[in-house]
Parts: structure tokens; C-alpha cells; sequence
């Protein structure tokens, strides 16, 4: 069976194939609404998150005129002193977060970091080049920020602090980093390289960054920019064979794809919507199924449009059907985003004081400006495979 798009010009999806699933056994969350799923669970019901003090590196650095959230934590309770001023900001999230979704692994051995990100650390970047062109000949920069520069630095050095020697990788992918993540390392472990996969994403606020989405009019008016972290510890069933406690859910599809953005914005909402209905399909699941939708553009300007006709076309109206406002709540987390929309479904999934029982899947949506759309299926951990 094929999944066969309904418009000229937009790339035919790879034909279904049987479903894989892996399971989500702990989760390392990050955001303005504070640490852990709990935090996270309360923001959502209240609609509202107040956020941390936004991270300024130097005194000469300042944030636009624009609304920010910033992740509520403070990094010396969860990674200790030591070394801890060679990190840079996003650097913090990536290995607060992953020591967060490690704390309830017995075996750490086997265990892998798959994490997206847009770029890395902006601010780290942005210094850096900076210090190039205003310091004195020879050009002293520090060499020891150089590597909070690279892409790959946040899983780098969660790796060494955690003393996690198995599959490492950093997927750079925009607003869908943290999909395009989730796939690569839900790959990686069924193909038999990893034992366990800590994956998802991680976005730091910086005023460099910030004046980049305030510069462009990229932000949709009246969303915040913040920043966060959510991470997964991801197993085979398999692998949980005998485990005493559930998993938090069961991540059965995660698929991106690529519309030609060139060809209008119409062209990008039907290739998510046949990513949406592929994904389904192979998940063995149909749009009534579909009780939590998390979408993830509504903090790009213009494309909360795009992904609305998108979700309309695939999935029926249902009454029922929860729509989870993570970016109103948390802001603008562009690499971060659908890893703590993700995180959402599971904190709404978690809260014992709301009735979610008769939630059986979930699905989180994202689509960018540059025509790439991607969305993942959750179903709840007592559900049948």
C-alpha cells in the first residue's frame, strides 16, 4: 500500500512499512515552567508558565523588546560546581536534562545521546566571533570557549559528565530537531546499536538569538521566546521484558518529510497532512484514535496556518479531542519545541488529578519555514501494539 499525496509537486511518501515501537521509560524536562513532567503538568492546566531569569554571558549583552520565558532551574543544583563555568548554556539543559531522565535507570551501560538542536549555543558562537574580530592581534580569544562552539557540544559533554560511551550524535534541523532526533535514535536502537538512547532536544535562550527572531519577524506576535530541554530514555520493548513498572508511553511513528516551499504554503499543509496520515496508518491507528493533538508552529509567524489546514484535512473534528497549548505556555523553543510538546503529552498523561484514561493515542505535529513538516505518534503504555 502506498500513501499517494493529493497535490502536484509534493513528493510521494515512502510506502507503509510494519511498525516498530520503542518505549519512553524516563523523561529529563527543562522549560520556564520549572523541572520534571509535575512542573510541566501544572503550567499546562494553568495556561501560563512564569519562567526563569533569562541568561546574559557578559554585561554588555541585552534582549530585545520582546516577551522571554527562560527555563526555571538552577544548573548547580543538577550538575554540581565542578566545571560547571566551561559549559555553555545550552550545554547546562542538554546534561541537566539527560542526568534528570538517568536518574530513574538502574544500568546505565548501553546507553547512547541522540539530541536536535537548531544550532547549538548562538551565544557561544556569536561571542566567540565576535572576540575575532575586536580583540588584539593575535586575535586572543579564549581557546577554551571553542568548544561550546560546536554543534555537537551539548551531547558531547552530557556524554563525558554522564560517562555514556555508547552512540552519540547531534541532528541540527531547525524547529524539527528534536523529530528529527527522536527518529534517528529510535533507528539506531532498533537496528541493535544502542541498548538505551537518551534523545530529544535542546534550545538556549541568548540575546544574540533573540535579537536574530526579533531582527527577522520571525516570532508570531504575542509569543514569547523561550528556551528548554526534554529528553527520553528510549528502550525496545524487548529490552523492558520483565521490568516491574510501565513505561510513560510508547513512541510507535516518528517521520519527517520535505515540501518545496517555493511551490506556496498550500503545497507544505498537504505533505504534512499525508505525513500525519502515513504515520497513523503505520501506527495501525485512525483519526478518531487520536485523542491529544500537540502542534508545533503556532510560535513562527504565518506557519500556525499552514499547520492548522494541515491537521484539518487529516483529522476529523472530535469533541473530545485535547489540544495541548505548549508554545503559549512555554514560548517559542525552536529546537527544543516538539521534544516538550512530546513532554507535554506525557505530563498531561502523568497528572493524577485529570482524567485521561480514555486517551489512548497522541500525536505532535511541526512544520518550518523551510517546507520540512514531521510528526510523531505516542500511545499510552497499556495500549495494545
Amino acid at each position: 500500500m502506498r500513501t499517494v499525496d493529493r497535490t502536484p509537486g509534493v513528493a510521494t511518501a515512502a510506502p507503509a512499512r510494519p511498525v516498530a515501537p520503542v518505549d519512553l521509560v524516563a523523561a529529563g524536562v527543562i522549560s520556564a515552567a520549572g523541572v520534571g513532567l509535575d512542573a510541566l503538568g501544572d503550567a499546562l492546566r494553568a495556561g501560563r508558565a512564569e519562567g526563569g531569569r533569562p541568561d546574559a554571558a557578559r554585561d554588555t549583552e541585552t534582549y530585545p523588546p520582546v516577551e522571554l520565558r527562560a527555563a526555571d532551574f538552577a544548573a548547580v543544583d543538577l550538575l554540581g560546581r565542578k566545571g560547571l563555568s566551561r559549559l555553555t548554556r545550552a550545554d547546562q539543559l542538554g546534561a541537566a536534562a539527560c542526568g534528570l531522565a538517568l536518574d530513574s535507570v538502574a544500568d546505565p551501560a548501553g546507553t547512547g545521546v541522540v539530541l536536535g538542536t537548531s544550532l547549538g549555543s548562538a551565544g557561544a558562537v556569536a561571542r566567540f566571533a565576535r572576540d575575532t574580530f575586536v580583540q588584539e592581534r593575535p586575535y586572543l580569544v579564549n581557546p577554551s570557549d571553542f568548544p561550546g562552539t560546536l554543534m555537537n557540544s551539548a551531547a558531547g559533554r552530557t556524554a563525558i559528565r554522564h560517562r555514556l560511551t555508547d552512540v552519540n550524535a547531534t541532528v541540527s534541523g531547525g524547529p524539527l530537531a528534536s523529530l528529527h532526533a527522536l527518529r534517528y535514535a529510535r533507528q539506531t536502537l532498533l537496528a541493535g546499536h544502542a541498548r538505551r538512547i537518551l534523545a530529544g532536544g535542546v534550545e538556549e535562550l541568548s540575546p544574540q538569538s533573540a535579537w536574530a527572531w526579533h531582527r527577522t519577524g520571525a516570532l508570531a506576535p504575542r509569543v514569547a521566546l523561550g528556551e528548554g530541554a526534554a529528553v527520553f530514555a528510549l528502550e525496545s520493548p524487548g529490552e523492558r521484558r520483565g521490568a516491574g513498572t510501565p513505561p510513560l508511553a510508547r513512541l510507535m511513528v516518528c517521520t519527517t518529510g520535505f515540501a518545496d516551499v517555493a511551490r506556496g504554503a498550500l503545497v507544505v499543509a498537504h505533505r504534512l497532512t499525508a505525513c500525519v496520515e502515513g504515520a497513523l496508518r503505520r501506527s495501525g491507528l485512525t483519526a478518531q484514535d487520536v485523542a491529544v493533538v500537540a502542534p508545533g508552529a503556532a510560535g513562527r509567524r504565518g506557519w500556525a496556518a499552514v499547520e492548522e489546514r494541515a491537521l484539518r484535512a487529516a483529522l476529523p473534528a472530535a469533541a473530545d479531542r485535547h489540544r495541548l497549548p505548549v508554545h503559549a505556555v512555554l514560548g517559542e523553543t525552536h529546537g527544543a519545541g516538539a521534544a516538550l510538546q512530546v513532554a507535554g503529552v506525557l505530563a498531561r498523561w502523568q497528572d493524577p488529578r485529570l482524567d485521561t484514561r480514555h486517551e489512548h493515542a497522541a500525536l505532535v505535529t511541526s512544520c518550518g519555514p523551510d517546507g520540512s513538516v514531521g510528526c510523531a505518534v505516542l500511545v499510552r503504555a497499556n495500549a495494545p501494539v
